[in-house]
């Protein structure tokens, strides 16, 4: 068995029985700059605690798999140069190697399951990138949801993706996909889409229930909660739509590909909004924390 380091919060944490939320750590090396990168993780790590619950951000450090970081481990991986952007794939590599990794939404996932936490906030999942039937540029995001039992509560995919293929994916695999509070898929940046929600769920006791109820029947998989961003932070569709076309089209004439997509992606949509996707990114997940620990609560309630 893999050995696990807790944080002292963490380890308190479960010894007393407590609601905890899995954080992935790639929001912090490659999803936002400095500052913001720090100072968003030790908001959000905030935003769970003020809700009742115990974050546990997911990072190798030196090769060790930490469930929850101090604060100057959170700092130290900020500042860590070269550090490796981990998914299932290369997950296990790094930390027979002694590596130092960031941890993605199917690796975060996979490290969460390992330490017996249920649920997990995140920004947006991966999914189907455009030119997909080409290009095969399928994110392990989504097989990870169907074989991993932690319910991820994000904004829905990220905007970049093509979102209807996303979708098409995570129905085959058998993913339930749960819009929280409305009938529409919400888009990331956005609250809404053009794309009717497969399930919806409005409140965190009755998703907690779902996810009680589909390991009682010994489902296999996770479920994803789509929580829309607040109206008063959203950037709408319609003004998103040409400039993430722009940035995909310069992605693609200078060749960018794999893992590399997303984050040029995601920096070039921050120069073209002039900084307001950075500001609906943050506000996003801060939202997704706060539901994710209510969820996390309900599970508790429900063990007890």
């Amino acid at each position: 068995m893999i050995d696990l380091h807790f944080s002292p919060e963490v380890a308190e944490a479960r010894a007393a029985g407590r609601a905890i939320v899995a954080l992935e750590s790639t929001i912090i090396t490659h999803g936002m700059p400095a500052p913001q990168n720090v100072e968003t993780a030790r908001a959000v790590e905030d935003d769970i605690r003020a809700a009742g619950a115990v974050p546990a951000t997911i990072a190798v450090l030196a090769g060790r798999l930490h469930i929850g970081l101090t604060a100057a481990e959170l700092d130290r991986l900020a500042a860590a140069p070269e550090v490796a952007k981990l998914s299932r794939a290369d997950l296990a590599a790094c930390i027979a190697t002694g590596g130092t990794g960031a941890t993605t939404v199917a690796a975060t996932m996979i490290a969460a399951h390992l330490a017996g936490i249920a649920v997990f906030a995140t920004g947006g999942i991966g999914g189907v990138h455009l030119g997909a039937e080409t290009s095969f540029d399928i994110s392990a995001d989504l097989q990870e949801l169907a074989r991993t039992p932690v319910t991820v509560v994000a904004a829905g995919p990220k905007a970049i993706l093509d979102t209807s293929k996303t979708l098409e994916v995570l129905e085959t695999l058998g993913v339930p996909v749960i819009a929280y509070g409305q009938d529409t898929l919400p888009a990331f940046w956005s609250a809404t889409s053009d794309l009717p929600a497969p399930l919806r769920l409005d409140s965190p006791e009755r998703i907690a229930a779902a996810h009680a109820t589909r390991a009682a029947m010994g489902l296999g998989g996770g479920q994803l909660v789509a929580n829309p961003i607040p109206r008063a932070d959203e950037i709408p569709a319609e003004t998103l739509a040409p400039l993430i076309a722009q940035a995909q089209a310069e992605a693609a004439a200078q060749g960018i590909a794999a893992k590399s997509v997303t984050p040029f992606l995601l920096e070039r949509i921050f120069e073209l909004t002039g900084g307001a996707s950075l500001t609906a990114n943050i506000a996003l997940v801060r939202n997704n924390a706060r539901l994710a620990a209510e969820i996390a609560k309900s599970l508790c309630n429900r063990r007890g």
